[in-house]
């Protein structure tokens, strides 16, 4: 199994950025796919998920809510955030996450760092 993250990096307040997640080894499709960040000093927390199936359903933590969109490609096994009007509290580690909704199986990547500074 591997959940392999990319796109992270500096970007400066306002700017965008897209990060993927490569997905393999697991039924992608029948997992929930989410996105997770910790910020130096503070505890990991759920940033935006999407649900299995073909409803891909999204919720979103509070603070990103109207600035990140999570999305899924089944036929790629890719998930995404595209992250716009980034601020510098974005700043964190995202984790690509995969929970299976009917073995409760649970997989990380190993994170990418986002960096929002000017």
């Amino acid at each position: 199994v591997q959940l392999v993250e990319s796109g992270g990096g500096l970007v400066q307040p306002g700017g965008s950025l897209r990060l993927s997640c490569a997905a393999s080894g697991f039924a992608f499709s029948s997992y929930v796919m989410s996105w997770y960040r910790q910020a130096p000093g503070k505890e990991r927390e759920l940033v935006a998920a999407v649900t299995s199936g073909g409803g891909g359903e999204t919720n979103y933590v509070d603070s990103v809510k109207g600035r990140f969109i999570i999305s899924r490609d089944n036929a790629e096994n890719t998930v995404y955030l595209q992250m716009n009007s980034l601020k510098p509290e974005d700043t964190a580690v995202y984790y690509c996450h995969a929970y299976g909704i009917l073995n409760r199986r649970v997989y990380w990547g190993q994170g990418t760092q986002v960096t929002v500074s000017s």
